[in-house]
């Protein structure tokens, strides 16, 4: 009998304590962008909010590794080892731009692509369906966008049948995009005018190549790590050239351009908290489809229409999300 109540007093002293020193472990997320985290607020914003709904509070359930590259592209690798070295659970990056150094860094920690436009053709997923990686996400990738680009162009300019396509053709969802434009023009009638832009000079000269072809409007493709630190630049070539021009990322717009219709990147951020989510629950990138967007958001800056004297239809400014006085 002693010795038995001896052996239980043994196990309380040793069981209870060493349960007691084994605290949850608190999940380690990276953010990796490369715009200074001031201008993509409203994106890292999203994030958290999706977190929360999530029921994530940060700096109490999750601690979030935020990182920029304050728009130096050649930073991106040395940030992501950073993210690897202190063994975060996730790595959440914030462009196709930043998910190569990403994947170059680490091919065991689970990456999450806040956006992609080309996945597949980028070579971080075997397909949408089936990732097979440790890459997983949302893409950008929408057949509608460009079709709907145009129909604004058809409706905000009386008469429109050349429209210059300013695009990057080693951008590897450009290929893709071009062939939507083309399948979209056919069907208003629209003759097309491409124009590579591959490096920062090449703007002003694909400005003065459109206005020569007798463009009525300009359709904005180009990757932005071409046009990123040239943004000002390319808006006021715009204006000069009195060419009304139609940009997807709305930041363009909230800069001084004129229209942007594309998908709401910051929904694509709220969502890429649910991936952070599956994962730090156990689930594989492997495993997890890529989701597609399913909201999109139109945007008008008039100050910019009366600048190169266009005028903007009532029944076109009736269906924007915001417009810019």
């Amino acid at each position: 009998m002693t010795r038995n109540i001896f052996a239980f007093i043994c196990l309380l002293l040793t069981g209870l304590p060493a349960q007691a020193q084994q605290p949850t472990k608190i999940p380690r997320v990276g953010f990796l962008i490369v715009a200074p985290l001031s201008t993509f607020q409203s994106r890292t914003e999203a994030f958290q909010q999706g977190l929360r709904e999530l029921k994530y509070v940060e700096g109490k359930n999750i601690v979030i590794e935020w990182r920029s590259a304050e728009g130096k592209v050649d930073r991106l690798l040395a940030l992501a080892a950073e993210l690897v070295s202190l063994k975060v659970d996730v790595i959440v990056t914030g462009s196709g731009t930043v998910t190569r150094p990403a994947k170059e860094a680490t091919s065991t920690i689970p990456i999450v692509m806040a956006l992609d436009n080309d996945p597949v053709g980028n070579g971080f997923v075997a397909s949408l369906a089936r990732p097979g990686g440790n890459i997983t996400g949302l893409s950008s990738i929408s057949v509608d966008t460009s079709g709907k680009q145009l129909e604004l162009l058809k409706e905000i300019i009386p008469g429109l049948s050349r429209v210059a396509v300013f695009g990057t053709s080693t951008n590897p969802g450009n290929a893709q995009a071009l062939k939507e434009i083309e399948l979209a023009a056919g069907g208003f009638k629209v003759q097309l005018q491409y124009l590579d832009v591959l490096d920062p000079k090449d703007i002003e000269t694909a400005f003065q190549a459109a206005a020569k072809g007798r463009a009525d409007a300009v359709l904005w493709l180009v990757s932005g790590s071409v046009t990123r630190p040239r943004r000002t630049q390319v808006l006021q070539l715009a204006a000069k050239s009195r060419l009304p021009v139609i940009y997807s990322n709305p930041a363009w717009v909230e800069d001084g351009g004129l229209i942007a219709y594309g998908v709401n990147l910051a929904d694509l951020d709220r969502r890429a908290a649910t991936y952070v989510d599956k994962i730090l629950k156990g689930a594989k990138p492997a495993e997890l489809p890529l989701e597609q967007p399913t909201k999109f958001e139109f945007i008008v800056n008039l100050k910019a229409a009366k600048r190169i004297g266009l005028t903007i239809p009532p029944s076109v400014l009736a269906r924007a999300d915001k417009v810019i006085q």
